[in-house]
């Protein structure tokens, strides 16, 4: 395998996708949630997994539904396929709204601002209503407004209303805060008593731990924990989907006080050995991540120095070799220690790593 990448990638530094495995935490996922549909989010290019072939492997197992951030990336993933259904969960100014009718996009209405002055449609456009209980990002939250918005949805000759939805902001943590989300979602879904064909609230924290009691809604939403990532414990089930991967590329033997890299802020205090990485932060792997570890045949080894654009250190020992594979994360050294040790979540572990590094994909 690592051979086919040098040759066609001539770096030998890539990313390693398990497609099989993100279909396998689907699966799992699915069967917690008494038969609702997991719709699959596959923004901001799948959380940095490649969206096109993500979805091409969901869309062959019959998955046929996905949610995105942009109206962008629903247009590109349209391009392609054209028979998917897609919601776009950010904000759409109304002047885009004929490009997604045109295209069979589904939209999110979340403020007044795209209420006004909507033209008709040659085609029904779909939309969800976004209520926000709680966390105060998108949606509607006082109940005049949530209900003055439904109405001129409802009413609207060209407009479908197809769906209503809210989002957590504590699922991974303050249950009370969640409940209280919870409650108000409900109420409103209640006051409003609509025949929604898409009732939604859950993301992958919630959707784990507490969609089994949730008996309102018809979907879920699953993000983060597709990729077999999550900000619980509960997850163990899950399988790793990312393993990023570089090779030795060069070698050098340190004398005692010889110094390594930028600032030369690395100094040798006895005879030492050296390899270098044709990995650095303009690739997404980050100078903070100096100090850290990588894997090398199932054994942790320390980067020293600071991390270069192209280029990074790690103190080895003779059973190195140039060429050896090198796993930086995803393996050993998991994505959440990773995290961890550079105080923050695992999402931005993966969508840092930049087009830089070319994508294999394991089937």
């Amino acid at each position: 395998m690592s051979q086919n990448i040098m040759n066609k990638y001539y770096r030998n530094t890539y990313a390693e996708i398990n497609l099989e495995n993100i279909y396998k935490n689907y699966q799992s996922i699915q069967s917690l949630v008494n038969g609702k549909i997991v719709i699959p989010v596959v923004k901001a290019n799948a959380y940095g997994h490649g969206v096109f072939e993500v979805v091409e492997y969901l869309v062959d197992k019959g998955v046929n539904y996905f949610a995105v951030s942009l109206l962008e990336e629903a247009l590109e993933l349209k391009e392609k396929f054209k028979n998917i259904e897609i919601l776009v969960m950010g904000v759409v100014d109304r002047t885009q709204f004929k490009i997604a009718s045109k295209n069979n996009i589904t939209i999110t209405i979340s403020n007044f601002d795209q209420l006004k002055k909507i033209d008709d449609f040659s085609s029904p456009l779909k939309v969800h209503l976004k209520i926000d209980s709680g966390m105060n990002r998108l949606g509607f939250k006082k109940e005049d407004e949530i209900i003055s918005s439904f109405n001129i949805l409802k009413n609207h000759n060209t407009i479908k209303l197809e769906g209503i939805y809210t989002h957590f902001s504590t699922a991974d943590g303050d249950k009370k805060y969640y409940d209280m989300q919870l409650n108000r979602f409900e109420l409103i879904v209640k006051l409003l008593d609509y025949d929604f064909k898409m009732i939604h609230a859950s993301n992958s924290s919630s959707m784990i731990k507490y969609e089994k009691e949730i008996n309102f809604t018809t979907h879920t939403r699953l993000g983060i924990s597709l990729y077999g990532l999550t900000l619980d414990s509960e997850t163990k089930f899950l399988n790793n989907t990312y393993k990023l991967i570089s090779h030795i590329s060069e070698i050098k033997h340190l004398e005692p006080g010889d110094k390594v890299g930028y600032g030369a802020v690395y100094t040798a205090l006895e005879k030492e050995i050296i390899g270098i990485l044709p990995i650095g932060y303009a690739d997404g792997f980050i100078r903070q991540n100096q100090d850290g570890f990588v894997e090398i045949k199932n054994k942790r080894y320390r980067i020293i120095g600071r991390i270069c654009m192209d280029q990074m250190f790690i103190k080895i020992d003779d059973h190195v070799s140039i060429n050896d594979k090198v796993i930086l994360f995803g393996g050993l050294i998991s994505i959440d220690e990773v995290a961890e040790r550079l105080d923050t979540i695992n999402y931005e572990i993966i969508c840092q790593i930049t087009y830089r590094v070319p994508k294999i994909y394991i089937k």
